[in-house]
């Protein structure tokens, strides 16, 4: 059994242990889970612990990619459709990016809506390895990758440029104005919300009037969120 046969082995079991626990629940994110390569977005040096559900490490840039567990719960909340426009906060190595693409890709009748991924990034040597990453798995044509402070959205400050869900993938103090400010009505803002140490997974629902309807999903670990509307190091 050749190499890349022994990954989609490994990507398909981790795919069931996920669906037992009642981690993945819909098709479309088991679906997700099955096509886009996790090997081919972990660190070079620990490729082999690809399909290990814990967070890894990226080389020396301090970020890490998340445990898959921690991403299905994120995906499942985020209630992705064909189609929709999407703004990722913490592009790290674009894992989490790709797999929202592959959901938002059009298909059969919604070949006319584009959903497309625009993921910010404020390391730049992970955006030099996400972009790289996405070239190589097909994944460019739909996501494009931003170096910036994602705790001001993208276009920075503009309450123009509206979009359908917007992901949060670091710690935040609170959820930041300017996200909130460019997410459509009936949108929906996931972010990870808390201290330094320890988190609560938030999903933020926005209302007519600009009002959020906010609910807790769970607790979680990730790492900072810096930038204005962040934390300040």
């Amino acid at each position: 059994m050749n190499g890349e046969r022994d990954y989609s082995l490994l990507r398909r079991r981790m795919v069931e242990r996920l669906m037992r626990e009642g981690v993945i629940k819909s098709k479309k994110v088991e679906k997700a889970f099955l096509t886009v390569p996790r090997e081919e977005f972990v660190w070079p040096d620990i490729k082999s612990l690809a399909y290990e559900d814990t967070p890894l490490p990226l080389g020396i840039t301090g970020q890490t990619i998340s445990a898959p567990h921690m991403v299905a719960i994120m995906l499942e909340e985020f209630d992705l459709k064909s189609g929709l426009r999407i703004l990722e906060i913490g592009t790290g190595s674009g894992y989490n990016a790709a797999l929202m693409a592959e959901i938002v890709r059009p298909t059969g009748k919604d070949s006319i809506n584009q959903g497309h991924v625009i993921t910010i990034e404020r390391v730049p040597e992970l955006i030099k390895f996400s972009k790289d990453n996405f070239d190589r798995t097909g994944y460019s044509d739909r996501i494009d990758v931003v170096l910036g402070d994602g705790t001001l959205g993208y276009p920075e400050r503009s309450k123009k440029m509206l979009y359908d869900r917007i992901m949060v993938t670091a710690a935040a103090p609170q959820i930041p104005y300017y996200l909130k400010a460019q997410l459509k009505i009936d949108g929906i803002i996931l972010a990870p919300v808390g201290n330094t140490f320890m988190q609560t997974l938030v999903k933020s629902i926005k209302l007519e009037g600009g009002k959020m309807k906010i609910e807790e999903i769970c607790g979680c670990i990730f790492v900072s969120l810096i930038g204005e509307d962040g934390f300040r190091f």
